[in-house]
């Protein structure tokens, strides 16, 4: 399995897939063919169905300026890709010199079919949760935070220091501002308005919501109007493991050094989901984004309250139950609705799934590898219009109104 480092990615919103993917896929393709005098880039499935409103083409003219690029949206269906995949073309004096064909497969990743040419190294031997419990229990680890850096080396807690730095920061910027967001469905931002509410009289329950909404709406708010987010997993759901662990640092007074074991451990999860099904909103829907993001959250919380293994596995697998068959219909291909609110609603339930894990323990029948596998069953089975295409769900009831 990769690094956790694959899993959380610092940069730009608003689409892991369709702008991170992209800008990686140009400038490895521009690395390869620099004397280019012009380009071509064909956008196929999900990029090509809703790449305009993701600003997946002005990424692709920002990475290959100043030589002209010529951008076609296909609607070619092809066989036995992936639903992101695009070609890059190079010319020099009317003549294609260069062609090459990359898969955004999520999470801001990119491969290219059939080849190594950008694959990173596997850093864990286990390859299921259920492996990597039995190899701790051999070993007496406790945490899956101390796995983590017996594979990755002292040096993760840095990285992840990062991390935390950057999803604090998004929230502490997303819940001061207020305006509408850019893509024109004029979407008002709400953080502010959820953040700045009284807490007077409030009950304890409508006190936790608020302030997780706040910063589950402040993250996926700044992604929405292209604000630096960290991937967890992706751009789509990137507010909802930052607001739990605020939430817990804030009420809980964990230290940052304890919140990154959190991390750590959400970062396995992510790993195996990435690994074993997808994290691609195009590939398997809205579960494999928000679902795996949930799971994340609720596994981290679990380490912070310092549950056992199986506990934090409980967490894990009743968070991604729960998101079985959510649909991925961005309404006008945007990162908004439906996606800001899924953040919200996931942060609570992240914190459902930790509560269930720590009063039923003992008790599952799932295990986190059945359900990671029943999603990836279910998403390459859902129709081609609930993932990411914008043709479907919310999105077309939405065409149709207008």
């Amino acid at each position: 399995m990769k690094s956790i480092k694959e899993i959380y990615k610092i940069g730009k919103g608003p689409s892991s897939s369709h702008t991170m993917g992209p800008e990686r896929a140009c400038t490895v393709f521009k690395n390869q063919y620099p004397n280019a005098d012009s380009y071509d880039v064909i956008l196929y499935g999900s990029l090509s169905k809703t790449g305009i409103g993701h600003g997946t083409d002005s990424v692709i003219k920002d990475v290959l300026s100043p030589t002209p690029t010529n951008i076609i949206f296909s609607q070619e269906q092809l066989e036995n890709a992936h639903p992101n995949t695009m070609d890059l073309l190079a010319y020099k004096d009317g003549n294609q010199i260069g062609k090459l064909r990359i898969e955004s497969i999520g999470g801001g990743d990119i491969r290219v079919p059939g080849e190594s040419l950008l694959d990173t190294p596997e850093v864990y031997p286990e390859n299921s949760f259920a492996e990597i419990a039995d190899f701790c229990k051999w070993r007496y680890i406790e945490k899956l935070s101390d796995y983590v850096e017996l594979n990755e080396g002292e040096e993760i807690w840095d990285f992840l220091m990062d991390v935390w730095q950057v999803m604090k920061q998004s929230i502490a910027e997303g819940v001061t501002k207020d305006g509408v967001l850019p893509g024109g469905l004029k979407v008002q931002r709400k953080a502010k308005y959820l953040y700045e509410q009284s807490e007077e009289n409030l009950a304890p329950a409508m006190l936790e919501f608020k302030r997780i909404a706040a910063y589950a709406y402040a993250v996926a708010e700044q992604n929405a109007s292209n604000g630096t987010i960290v991937t967890a997993p992706t751009c789509g759901a990137c507010g909802v493991l930052p607001a739990v662990l605020k939430y817990a640092q804030d009420t809980r007074g964990f230290t940052d050094e304890q919140i990154v074991r959190g991390l750590a451990t959400a970062g396995i999860i992510g790993s195996l989901t990435k690994r074993n099904a997808s994290i691609s909103g195009a590939e398997c829907g809205c579960q494999a984004e928000i679902g795996t993001a949930c799971s994340m959250a609720a596994a981290a919380l679990a380490e912070l309250y310092d549950q056992n293994l199986d506990q934090v596995e409980y967490a894990a697998e009743a968070a991604m139950e729960h998101h079985l068959g959510l649909t991925c219909d961005p309404i006008c291909g945007l990162v908004q609705i439906p996606c800001i609110e899924r953040n919200a609603v996931a942060a609570m339930r992240a914190m459902n799934a930790c509560n269930l894990s720590f009063f039923l323990t003992g008790s599952r029948n799932i295990s986190y590898d059945m359900v990671c596998r029943a999603m990836h069953e279910t998403g390459i089975n859902l129709n081609h219009r609930f993932r990411e295409t914008s043709e479907g769900g919310l999105a077309k009831i939405y065409a149709r109104r207008k």
